[in-house]
């Protein structure tokens, strides 16, 4: 996947996508996270008050990478 995720909601969305097509449930992510159904529901959602180490959790069980990159200047 190379596309940028720039905001919760776009974050949230990447997670649902990878999600779904490695056909889990968001019950069945939580569990193979250590997390609640609850918590995967409202970070797909884009939920602002995700904490960054939830975040990290759910992009590693999912095989999915974090990267910071800078902007290219024009």
């Amino acid at each position: 996947m190379s596309e940028l995720a720039r905001t919760p909601g776009q974050i949230g969305n990447a997670i649902r996508r990878q999600r779904k097509r490695l056909g889990l449930s968001q019950s069945q992510l939580g569990e193979k996270a250590g997390l609640r159904q609850a918590t995967v529901s409202l970070v797909e959602t884009g939920n602002p008050a995700a904490r960054i180490d939830t975040l990290l959790t759910l992009l590693a069980t999912l095989e999915l990478e974090f990267r910071i990159a800078a902007r290219s200047q024009a």
